[in-house]
């Protein structure tokens, strides 16, 4: 049985994952602009699918080899928080730029839009680490089969996510168009996110949390 006290730390998690731009809220809010809602919906089914990966490996125990080999997960925790301080640079630094502020994006098929959302995903250091260190430690062996929480956690992520980005798809166009026109509104929006980025970086860096093995 899975806890509700794990259930709400990894929805909590979740929330907080999402809500901080990253790869995906970057791709998904480009190509909105860019294409309109139906090519972020098309891009954010290629999210589904990178999430439904994790998921699959989270279950496998696949990624419990992070835990059988310290050095590969602090090889992972290190690449995370070097991206995640990137990214908090290239938001914050002079001249950066606002996820809600794309750069334009030539029109690209449905079938190119899933893969890039998938690949980006799938690659996305935030969500590696979700799965290989932070839905882990809400896993409780004493509370039943591993594997099957590991899965029922991973959907709450997996809910959670979707949720979010759905929205971020829907309103992507209409944030932007405010924020174009208020400078100050995007220069603020671009300190806040720069901040959350680098707390994160920090955060991740100096986590000694090691995955469970599954």
């Amino acid at each position: 049985m899975i806890g509700m006290a794990a259930v709400l730390g990894v929805a909590a998690a979740a929330l907080g994952m999402v809500l901080t731009p990253g790869p995906n809220m970057m791709y998904l809010v480009s190509r909105t602009v860019s294409q309109g809602r139906r090519a972020g919906f098309v891009s954010l089914t290629g999210v589904a699918a990178g999430f439904a990966v994790y998921l699959a490996a989270a279950t496998a125990g696949i990624t419990a080899v992070f835990g059988m080999v310290p050095a590969l997960y602090l090889a992972l925790k290190l690449a995370g928080a070097g991206y995640l301080a990137w990214l908090a640079w290239k938001t914050v630094r002079p001249g950066g730029v606002s996820a809600f502020a794309p750069e334009a994006l030539p029109v690209d098929p449905a079938r190119r839009l899933f893969a890039m959302g998938f690949v980006t995903n799938l690659l996305n250091p935030k969500i590696a680490i979700m799965y290989m260190a932070l839905i882990p430690q809400f896993v409780v062996p004493e509370h039943g089969r591993v594997w099957l929480q590991s899965l029922g956690l991973g959907a709450v992520q997996i809910a959670v996510a979707l949720t979010v980005n759905s929205l971020i798809v829907v309103s992507a166009g209409a944030v932007a168009g405010f924020l174009a026109g208020r400078p100050l509104w995007l220069r603020a929006q671009r300190l806040v996110t720069g901040t959350v980025l680098g707390a994160m970086a920090a955060l991740v860096a100096t986590d000694r949390a090691r995955p469970l093995p599954v």
